[in-house]
This record gives structure tokens, sequence and C-alpha cells, in this order.
């Protein structure tokens, strides 16, 4: 197992070497194997297509699928490449708009959260801090899953870590944040909060692309807790190997906001960013596989805390 784990990464090591254009083809040959052959995860990419956008017809939504089939294998390349890519090379392939917001927030002293979905590529975040300026020092966090995979685990931290990122476990994001206060350090941390949570962590139902729609709200109490500057990170994909990240100011003051409006504006916006390019979207997740009828028949919430009935 552990030789096979070495050629694994020998062969996207190799792969990262090749230059976009050769990734791209590469990516093509992905598709017509993930898309037409092995058919991944075709039914649940399908289902959550039609229940979102059931104004569409069957061909706006095969459109949609094999885009979005195609991007998926852009995304893979891409990210391997982060494994030899130079800092220089990759900022001809991103753009980061208003990041003189996030170091204007840092002149105050207040470090920042950037909340965000799984759309375009998340993983090319990891460079904003190349533009900034005056706080070169602060931190760009990123808050991952371990794998259970330990080689796996440490080739995923090595690729989001190359472009200056601080890859930190999400059981101790409050430890880092807590340890970077106390030193006085500068930072933002991007938040992914559109995963689907366990029934015990569901707090809050939201309308999300035509959906009833548990979502998480640990990503705003960390904020409110913080008293972060948060933004809200628009990606756009306007041709293939080109993304734009903009940093929209959600709100200087967390505290000032009603309990959850934060995670209610979160959700709208990227539902307007998914609808105005939904290829992009991470389709292939099993996103609404809870329901509100079966949370209200088997849970309750007493005390701030979900508990079985």
């Amino acid at each position: 197992m552990k030789f096979l784990q070495v050629i694994t990464y020998a062969a996207l090591y190799l792969v990262s070497l090749l230059p976009y254009k050769a990734l791209y083809v590469l990516s093509d040959l992905m598709y017509l194997i993930i898309h037409r052959v092995a058919r991944y995860r075709i039914a649940i990419v399908r289902n959550n297509l039609s229940t979102s956008f059931p104004e569409k017809s069957q061909e706006e939504l095969r459109d949609i699928e094999k885009g979005f089939y195609r991007w998926l294998c852009d995304y893979f390349v891409e990210t391997v490449k982060l494994m030899t890519v130079s800092r220089k090379e990759l900022l001809r392939h991103v753009e980061f708009r208003n990041t003189e917001e996030i170091e204007a927030s840092f002149d105050r002293g207040q470090t920042c959260a950037g909340i965000l979905g799984h759309y375009g590529n998340w993983e090319l975040l990891s460079a904003t801090g190349l533009m900034f300026k005056r706080h070169t020092e602060a931190v760009v966090g990123l808050i991952y899953k371990p794998q259970r995979n330990k080689m796996f685990d440490r080739l995923f931290i090595k690729m989001r870590q190359s472009m200056g990122g601080v890859c930190v476990p999400k059981q101790d994001i409050l430890r880092y944040l807590v340890s970077f206060r106390r030193q006085n350090l500068m930072n933002i941390f991007g938040y992914i909060a559109d995963q689907a949570p366990r029934y015990q962590n569901i707090h809050l139902w939201l309308p999300f692309l035509n959906h009833d729609t548990p979502v998480f709200t640990g990503a705003e109490r960390l904020m409110r807790k913080m008293g972060n500057t948060v933004f809200y990170i628009d990606v756009e994909r306007p041709r293939r190997g080109k993304y734009i990240y903009t940093f929209k100011l959600m709100t200087a003051d967390p505290a000032s906001l009603p309990e959850f409006e934060i995670t209610r504006r979160y959700f709208a916006m990227l539902e307007q960013t998914i609808r105005r390019e939904p290829r992009y979207y991470l389709w292939s997740h099993n996103r609404w596989k809870r329901t509100h009828e079966e949370f209200d028949r088997l849970y309750k919430i007493e005390n701030g805390h979900v508990v079985e009935k």
C-alpha cells in the first residue's frame, strides 16, 4: 500500500510539471472517463440540478451537467499544479479584487474572515496573501478536514501552503485564532460553509436553490467571537484557466447584526453567484440528504442545543 502511495505521489508530481495547456488536454480526457464512462455520482448531480432549477429545460440542465464535469476535471488538474507552479505563473491565472479593504481592516487592528462556497477553485485562494502590500506578514488561514491517509493529508497540506497559506485542522481553529490574537498577528481565515451538517449540528434552515436547506452556523459564531471584518468571496471564471476572486464586505461589526444574519446573507449571495453561472458549483455533493420533516420528527432545540425527542 505504501509503495502504491509513493507511485501515486510521483505520478501527480510529474503531472504538475506539465504546462497549463497540456493539463487542460489531460482534463478533457478525464472528462470523457468520469462523465461518459464512470458516470461519477451522476444520479446525485442530476437530482441536484433538476430540483434546484425546476424552471430550466432538460436541454439546459444537460448543458450545465456537462459544464460541471468539465470544470470538475479542470479543478483537479489546477489543484495538482499547485505542487510545482511558481507564484509568478499562478498570478497570471488568478486575480484578487478589493484586497485593499482587507488591509484597511488590518490597519485598524481588526482581523478578517472570508466566507465562500464550493464554487470555482477555492484552493487557489491560498495565494491571497501575495496581494498584501503593507501586511505581508499577515496569515492567510485555510481551514481543512484532515485526510485519513497520512500521505495524502501531507500532500494536500503541501499544495495548499505552497502560496503562503497556513492550513489549520477545523477542530483546532479556535485555538489558532486565540493564539494569533495574543500575538497581535493579523489574519484572514477562509470558511467554506455550504456543507450538509449532521442533524445534531442543525440550528437553522434557509431557502437555498429552491430547497429548504439545513446550514452550518459555526463560522458565524467564530466571526462574532473574534470580532472579524467579514467578507463574502465571490468567484468568477471568465475563461478556462482564469479566476477572479472579489472580497465583498458583509460587515465590519458582526456583533451589531441579529443572530444568523451573516449566515442568511452568505447563502443569499452564494445563490446569486451560482445562478449567474451554475456549472462551477460542486453539484456532486449530496447537499440535501437531510430533510426538515425528518429533523422535526427526531430532534428538537432546547437552550440552543439539538437534542433527541
